[in-house]
């Protein structure tokens, strides 16, 4: 069921977050982190306006779902020039261009597998800005829409030719319309942990990887000089600090509890992943993520790890009982969640 407030508990996503770039310069790295004072404040007068504004709209009309790609030509004003929408030829822009192809893999990605329709499940535009700020080394939805930086060139390169970011990202938006999840503790860790697997499935689904042949990375085709070779996260080695430029818990008995990163939203967010990785390792990627994408829709705002595993309990009778995915789903969840140390 969707929210009445879809942006309520939205987030400003990015694909690399803040902890992890303080925790970069404490390793010694030179890397300069994206200034996001400006985006901040964008930010929270939107969602303003919408909270002050629109709190009780009925239900959008139904879209189509289109493609908007504007260039920000390195300023930080969203929307600023509109240079490829739905149907036009391709640019000579590449991040233009992946930005559109993109933007069309994840959105008949969640039609065709998982029957739900854009980001909003009722044909929500897709709005894309590229070339944001100078040198800028993220990517973010915003809860409206998809920004993209180029990155240093030294050690991040175009978020926006990455097609699991542009899935990660494009899924919060999917959580927002969906369980809304809190953006912080335990439920924004699911939110950043559903934004991975659908990242992941979707890039597996394009390059038709399965589990087993995919290397279960994210944002590995974004870092380049000193991070080559490494990933921002892997959903099957999440605490191998030689996979990953930061170690997360892939354990409930490391579970960070602090203050830092919302609760933990990006940390955390390891200890669920590498649950989908050995589940998917059993029954198949798209079958788990179709999996996940039913115990989505089940959860509630501020859900928590042990919710999530009870909705994938719900999600996996019915599906079974449609022969979606095997029966063997059920051991597999059970034998998954132990592992991570989710018990009931």
């Amino acid at each position: 069921m969707k929210s009445k407030n879809p942006n309520f508990a939205s987030c400003q996503c990015h694909i690399i977050p803040d902890v992890i770039f303080k925790q970069l310069k404490k390793e010694g790295y030179s890397v300069v982190p994206p200034k996001d004072a400006p985006v901040n404040k964008m930010f929270r007068e939107e969602r303003a306006g919408f909270m002050l504004g629109n709190r009780d709209l009925p239900k959008a009309a139904p879209g189509n779902a289109a493609r908007f790609i504007y260039d920000s030509e390195t300023g930080f004003i969203p929307k600023f020039k509109l240079v490829r929408k739905e149907g036009d030829a391709a640019t000579k822009d590449t991040d233009v261009n992946a930005a559109y192809d993109n933007g069309g893999i994840v959105r008949e990605y969640f039609t065709k597998q998982m029957g739900w329709n854009s980001i909003d499940g009722n044909g929500l535009d897709l709005i894309f800005n590229v070339h944001f700020r100078k040198n800028y080394n993220n990517a973010f939805w915003n809860g409206s829409q998809m920004t993209f930086g180029d990155g240093d060139g030294a050690s991040f390169t175009g978020f926006a030719r990455a097609l699991d970011v542009t899935g990660h990202e494009l899924t919060h938006g999917v959580v927002q319309y969906t369980a809304n999840l809190e953006y912080k503790n335990q439920s924004g860790a699911l939110n950043e942990h559903f934004a991975d697997v659908f990242g992941v499935s979707i890039n597996q689904f394009s390059l038709k990887q399965t589990a087993k042949t995919a290397d279960w990375l994210v944002g590995a085709t974004c870092l380049i000089g000193q991070f080559k070779g490494k990933a921002i996260r892997s959903m099957k080695s999440p605490a191998d600090p030689s996979v990953v430029i930061f170690a997360q818990p892939e354990n409930m008995s490391n579970l960070y509890k602090g203050t830092s990163d919302n609760g933990g939203v990006h940390i955390n967010s390891g200890i669920p992943n590498k649950a989908f990785y050995l589940v998917s390792m059993d029954i198949g990627t798209q079958e788990a993520a179709l999996l996940w994408f039913g115990a989505l829709k089940l959860l509630k705002p501020t859900s928590k790890f042990a919710d999530l595993y009870k909705a994938l309990v719900k999600s996996a009778k019915a599906l079974i009982k449609l022969n979606k995915i095997p029966e063997a789903a059920n051991d597999s969840l059970k034998k998954a969640f132990q592992t991570v140390g989710i018990i009931l």
